[in-house]
């Protein structure tokens, strides 16, 4: 048998048989339309809610290891005696990491305070961060224009600055900001050097907080010692005492992501031996990173089975809409039956008429969930990654809905009896 009477005849009549009724087959469709526009939609959300949550991981870096010094809670004794805040991490700390664990290859200490920051009459509140070359790459600092801190600033103590962006915009709305010089504070002055790219805010990670890296402005961290000491007042007009804060943060760098986590333990270790008081926390990007895709597979596969509801509704109507038709049909059948047509024949008839109902929906509403997820993302501002696969794997599952719900009305077609199918008004 060809295969133009196998597929293409059978396909042409099934084509034939949804024209003269266009009404009833597009009500009938409008399930699996919705279903897989919803499929592809929720496919969407979730893709990019998981690309967004791994950007951001990857941003702290899957080879990092992030030690940050953290105010403990009992502290308010200590601090009417001593006169100041002493809690966190050490340099002293940063030297037993450096030296005693042979898997880091980095440590780049970093330590912030806010302050408020002049050029002539314009006055922005920022946050000075104190850091070393190699928080840059760890970071992944970008820049506009300008150089980032170097390691002869640092051995000479040298007063440059490196701008935010928005610091920048904030001081410098229609001048170059590179060999100007601002005031920190009450009497610190530095050279601008550099302009970071903007960057978007990063989003709390672990016990790690937000961070706004557009308003930071860059030192380096021998000079933040220098110029501004151990104190660190955070906000001038609390009645708090200042708080004496060496490091605020460490940024730690191993060479392969096999060693992150046994490297992990081992610093665990030594910050614990030093810091009784739970003044310190870890993150582990890489923890973050297993965890958030754990996270997201759920999810995706929740919104997923969501959408696949309407899916099934849409299967059911197909099945109820092919029941009404083979009873419609049934003379039709029965002359089909006695010209010679097998009960296969009759069977592939009604699936391929199936077949075709079902992937129409299905062009319709892929067309319908590309349109919805654009139009998702432009309306929230969340981030909508459609895949390649979601659409192909939503039609691919409409018309295997389809086919599945028209096997009873085509067998029950078949198994109809030809005369009794004649005798039919």
């Amino acid at each position: 048998m060809s295969l133009r009477l196998v597929l293409f005849r059978p396909l042409r009549l099934g084509v034939q048989s949804l024209k003269l009724h266009k009404l009833r087959s597009l009500l009938t469709v409008l399930g699996v339309i919705f279903g897989v526009a919803s499929v592809i939609v929720m496919l969407a959300v979730g893709e990019g809610a998981r690309e967004e949550a791994i950007r951001a991981i990857n941003d702290l870096g899957a080879t990092n290891i992030i030690i940050h010094s953290v105010k403990p809670a009992n502290v308010g004794g200590e601090a009417e005696s001593a006169g100041a805040i002493r809690y966190g991490l050490t340099l002293s700390d940063l030297r037993r990491i450096s030296t005693g664990v042979p898997t880091v290859l980095a440590a780049a200490p970093m330590r912030e305070h806010r302050r408020r920051m002049w050029y002539q009459d314009r006055r922005a509140e920022g946050r000075v961060v104190g850091v070393t070359p190699d928080y840059q790459d760890l970071n992944d600092i970008q820049l506009a224009q300008g150089r980032f801190v170097e390691e002869l600033d640092g051995a000479r103590t040298r007063c440059v600055a490196v701008l935010g962006a928005a610091m920048a915009e904030s001081l410098f709305p229609l001048a170059n900001p590179v060999g100007k010089k601002i005031r920190i504070g009450e009497d610190q002055y530095f050279h601008v050097v550099g302009v970071a790219k903007a960057r978007a805010v990063s989003a709390g990670l672990g016990s790690l907080p937000a961070r706004d890296y557009s308003r930071d402005v860059y030192i380096p961290f021998p000079t933040d010692q220098q110029r501004f000491g151990e104190n660190v007042v955070f906000d001038r007009a609390s009645s708090q005492p200042p708080e004496k804060v060496e490091i605020s943060q460490i940024t730690i760098s191993v060479g392969e992501m096999d060693q992150v986590k046994p490297t992990a333990h081992i610093i665990e270790a030594i910050i614990n031996e030093q810091h009784k008081r739970g003044d310190t926390a870890m993150t582990v990007p890489l923890d973050l990173l297993e965890k958030a895709e754990q996270t997201q597979r759920i999810f995706t596969g929740v919104l997923t089975a969501i959408a696949s509801i309407s899916l099934l509704v849409g299967g059911i109507g197909i099945m109820n809409i092919m029941l009404a038709t083979v009873i419609e049909r049934t003379r039709e059948i029965g002359i089909r039956r006695a010209l010679g047509a097998r009960r296969a024949d009759i069977i592939w008839q009604f699936l391929i008429e199936t077949g075709v109902l079902s992937g129409t929906g299905g062009i319709l509403g892929v067309g319908l969930g590309l349109v919805g997820a654009f139009a998702a993302s432009q309306m929230t501002g969340v981030p909508i990654l459609v895949q390649a696969w979601a659409p192909l794997l939503a039609f691919g599952i409409s018309v295997g809905v389809g086919l599945v719900f028209g096997i009873y009305p085509a067998r029950r077609a078949a198994n109809m009896d030809p005369i009794q199918a004649l005798r039919h008004e």
